[in-house]
């Protein structure tokens, strides 16, 4: 043992010591038992550590609690009384934790004087990742390692994630391995979760403690077959006579439900030693069935899938639904109650209430729904002795699994949501038992198991009739508008746009559920639903929560947005909402990043608005035909094949073609733009948009030859891929094949304005930062860059403003935590400077050349591209680029007439809808680019972004 161990045991022994004289008064000895603790791990004290006592947090609805104490971003402590049962405060610990933005602690710590409970609610929620009894500290104290002044990596014994990871990944790969060899897929998923609830059983001692396992042992050792050993067991287990003797004679009744049809595999020696370690090595009574449902499915079907890698999503973001949709407004009531009769009509209205997952999967989020239903009935049980006289009769638990409901498209998925439901009974049923053990009250019987084939069904959610319900939970597909086509097929989507002509064709695939979800509830019901985080922007806005509050909802509670748990590449909002008035504060959170453990943020507000947003509501900004008709927006050409595209050497053998010649062009897309030194184009482009026959297109000579060879069998397998696909309808693919030579998307109109300009200027459609830039017209323009046929210095100083940036940031979609370009919804509606004077034309102008000078300077002399130099921006310090922006941004303030202290998105919405009243009164009206009366030579300079010659890309 080192000097330093003997010391850090030293000053645990002599905590311990210590502890002891305490009589457990949570409110006269937490805040110096903290203290001694502090000090036990090697500081002078809580105080000199950094940490807070008696931390202000907001709460739930409104008002102000107490945390015991917080050591950002470390721990949150809260103290109970000695005896208290700890399991009883965990949701106001987690409460607080959620509140505690932007640096919010890793872990957090329940103490009652005499144990300890530490949690990662980021890694599980609810069970706690150590138990921790303070006379054991001396030996244990490593679990507590995030406390010393150097933290280190606690040593944690509860860790049941990486258990369920384990005893799915055992399982998948018997399924993977049963399916790979033939067997019917069906069946064998069957089979596995039947094998699954009997290991669950085993550890449960609903069957003798071992008895799957022996089974398993024997057929591994060639005592017996698998099939008949385990096709005997399953069949005894739907079999409500006993067995009158034999090797199942003590084996209980479970139901007709997942073992109504038992047909055992005959497994192979290698597939019966991972199930075997399955439930050998596993004790399937610590598994979270919350998470192994989606493990377990997420890891079958490929050799080389495993639920090792598989994510799942965290019961903390399943919380950021259920705790507002389910657990506050019950909570509340109880907490508020002051009569037995109405905690007895609030058991009553527990013991009806129906919660309802239209998209369960596996069944994580009626897994969470049930269990907080169970918790809240124990809540209001122990309210209620509190408050009747001793020896008042309570009233039995009778909140059951029956009260949830789901609809699966996929069967499996529906299979594994009963299971998953099942299980939760049995580990209801244990945790009333000790929250409620000393009440005398009689709880409900494990066995038999309910049969939930009428509860959770395998069908479309979208044509399939819902069961009444009080609330309604989950995490619909997160299919985008851009992937429907491909992957539902046409004839779904015409069917589905038939059945719910409100929505938008463009939205996402999940506002379907928002918006039948609202017409589901009945007044005073609950919605929370997930879904991506288009929800909040454009047209799936429209069809889903703009819908929600012009339809008297009200969102009480949302996540604007974050990275979700379920895969780190998607970005995601959650709306919380009820079909009536809220009265309170309502609750806006968001993640500021692209990464899991990014910073989080949130904000009371009296109104949550459709966007999501805490700042002006702009969605109610008005399109402006003064805009919409300039043609001073576009989206650049969508090649839809790379034979369209040459690098520098295949395009120098064309150029020596006298025909081909004409249709050659630079191109440019937006990585280029941003991440090439000068922004230079990598690749040149044949465009024969302008050929509407066949003859036409011919003319093009090498050119039209390199693309019959390389374009047109492709174009021709897609066209027929197409039509046998949709029988005699025509689609798409068939029409352009008539112009196979032609660009997917021409942009015929774009392409002849540029060409009468000298430059134009662009923006990549999606996009981290506001970089625009100007583009000879010579170039070609990718359908990845936004393009304004502008050639002027001042226009560009308006786009490139932070003026401009904002209203994109809050009229634009988003991608994967960056913003999207979108044309309709940005440029259409933003007011440009409606009277600026020519001095203040000029100073715009002026600031924009300053800025794209200042750009070349820098990245000319750093060999930079136009990325490497904004990325500066990000580090602090005095920064060139940063002034000259704020210099370009004082000037289009001034020309805009806007005040220093204005807030942007208000003073923007407020001149749209004064150039909108203007145009419906037939009133002249100033639109993009250089104000009328200006001479367009004086503010157009030469600089832009030149093509090298051929043969130099």
């Amino acid at each position: 043992m080192t000097q330093h161990t003997q010391d850090t045991r030293a000053r645990m022994e002599a905590f311990v010591t210590y502890w002891r004289t305490l009589r457990g008064d949570e409110k006269g000895e937490s805040q110096v038992f903290l203290d001694r603790l502090f000090q036990a791990f090697g500081h002078a004290g809580y105080k000199e550590a950094g940490a807070e006592l008696e931390f202000r947090v907001a709460k739930q609805g409104g008002g102000k609690r107490f945390a015991d104490l917080l050591w950002q971003p470390r721990v949150l402590i809260e103290m109970k009384k000695r005896g208290e049962k700890l399991a009883n405060h965990y949701q106001q610990a987690f409460d607080y934790w959620l509140r505690l933005v932007p640096n919010r602690p890793q872990y957090v710590m329940l103490c009652n004087f005499d144990e300890v409970w530490i949690y990662d609610f980021n890694v599980q929620l609810d069970e706690p990742l150590e138990r921790l009894r303070l006379d054991d500290l001396p030996d244990r104290y490593t679990a507590l390692n995030f406390l010393f002044p150097t933290p280190q990596q606690p040593l944690f014994g509860n860790n049941r994630v990486d258990v369920t990871r384990e005893a799915a990944d055992s399982v998948a790969q018997v399924l993977n391995s049963v399916i790979r060899r033939g067997e019917d897929r069906d069946r064998a998923q069957r089979f596995l979760l039947q094998c699954v609830m009997a290991m669950f059983a085993e550890d449960f001692e609903l069957i003798p403690r071992g008895f799957f396992t022996t089974l398993a042992d024997d057929a591994r050792q060639g005592r017996g077959s698998s099939y008949d050993l385990f096709g005997g067991l399953f069949r005894q287990m739907n079999d409500p006579q006993p067995a009158r003797g034999g090797r199942f004679q003590n084996i209980p009744y479970f139901n007709g439900g997942l073992f109504s049809t038992v047909d055992p595999i005959d497994l192979t020696p290698e597939e019966l030693h991972f199930l075997h370690r399955a439930a050998h090595d596993n004790n399937w009574a610590r598994i979270q069935p919350q998470i192994f449902g989606v493990l377990f499915q997420s890891s079958m079907g490929k050799d080389d899938r495993h639920a090792r890698g598989a994510h799942y999503t965290s019961e903390t973001d399943i919380m950021r639904v259920v705790l507002p949709t389910i657990i506050t407004p019950f909570q509340t009531r109880i907490d508020a109650a002051s009569t037995q009769k109405d905690l007895r009509a609030i058991l009553d209205e527990l013991a009806g209430f129906r919660v309802l997952d239209p998209a369960c999967g596996s069944g994580n989020f009626l897994y969470v729904a049930y269990r907080e239903l169970k918790r809240l009935e124990a809540r209001a049980i122990l309210r209620l002795r509190d408050l009747a006289a001793p020896g008042t009769p309570l009233p039995a638990p009778r909140v059951s699994i029956r009260q949830m409901h789901g609809l699966e498209y996929d069967h499996f998925g529906a299979e594994l949501a009963k299971v998953t439901l099942t299980l939760a009974k049995e580990l209801a049923i244990r945790e009333l038992h000790d929250l409620l053990g000393n009440t005398g009250l009689d709880f409900d019987q494990p066995l038999p198991l309910d049969n939930l084939d009428d509860r959770i069904i395998h069908g479309d959610a979208l044509f399939t009739p819902w069961p009444a319900v009080n609330a309604i939970i989950g995490n619909p597909p997160f299919q985008s508008k851009n992937k429907m086509q491909k992957e539902m097929g046409a004839a779904y989507i015409k069917k589905l746009r038939a059945a719910y002509p409100g929505v938008p064709g463009r939205a996402d695939y999940c506002v379907y559920w928002i918006r039948k979800s609202h017409d589901h509830l009945h007044e005073g019901q609950r919605a929370g639903l997930v879904g991506t985080n288009t929800i909040r922007q454009n047209d799936s806005r429209v069809g889903g929560l703009d819908y929600v509050v012009q339809n008297g909802g009200t969102i009480t509670d949302a996540v604007s947005t974050q990275v979700w748990s379920g895969d780190a590449a998607v970005h995601v909002s959650i709306a919380n909402w009820i079909k009536g008035t809220h009265d309170g504060p309502k609750h806006l959170t968001w993640q500021a990043g692209d990464r899991p453990d990014s910073p989080w943020h949130s904000v009371d507000l009296p109104v949550i608005n459709a966007a999501l947003s805490a700042g002006t509501d702009v969605t109610g900004a008005r399109r402006l035909e003064v805009n919409a008709r300039s043609g001073a927006c576009y989206q650049g050409q969508t090649h839809g094949h790379k034979g369209f595209l040459l690098d520098g050497l295949e395009v120098g053998a064309l150029l020596r073609d006298a025909k081909a010649r004409p249709v050659l062009h630079p191109y440019l897309t937006a990585d280029e733009m941003i991440g090439n030194q000068g922004s230079q184009p990598g690749r040149w482009v044949i465009d024969l948009n302008g050929a509407d026959d066949l003859f036409s297109a011919m003319k093009a000579g090498a050119a039209f030859e390199r693309l019959r060879r390389e374009v047109e069998p492709e174009m021709r397998a897609k066209a027929e891929a197409e039509r046998a696909s949709s029988g005699s309808e025509r689609g798409p693919r068939q029409s352009h094949y008539e112009r196979w030579w032609k660009h997917w998307r021409g942009r015929g109109e774009l392409i002849e304005r540029i060409g009468t300009l000298p430059r134009y200027i662009v923006v990549g459609q999606v996009t981290k930062r506001p970089i625009f830039e100007m583009i000879a017209s010579e170039i070609r323009p990718n359908a990845a860059l936004i393009v304004f046929p502008l050639p002027d210095d001042y226009s560009f100083g308006v786009l490139q403003s932070s003026m401009h940036w904002e209203w994109l940031k809050i009229r634009g979609s988003t991608l994967a935590g960056q913003y999207r370009y979108t044309s309709d919804t940005v440029f259409d509606s933003f007011p440009w400077p409606q009277s600026p004077t020519p001095q203040q034309v000029r100073a715009v102008a002026d600031a924009a050349v300053a800025l794209r000078q200042l750009r070349r300077t820098v990245m000319t002399a750093q060999g930079w591209s136009l990325r490497d130099l904004y990325r500066t921006l990000d580090t602090p310090g005095r920064n060139p680029l940063r002034d000259a922006q704020a210099t370009l941004d004082g000037a289009v303030r001034a020309a805009y007439g806007m005040p220093q202290d204005a807030d942007v998105l208000a003073f923007l919405l407020a001149l749209n809808a004064d150039v909108a009243a203007a145009e419906g009164r037939g009133d002249a009206v100033t639109g993009p680019g250089l104000p009328a009366g200006l001479n367009a030579a004086e503010f157009t300079t030469t600089d832009a972004v030149r093509p090298l010659g051929a043969g130099q890309a």
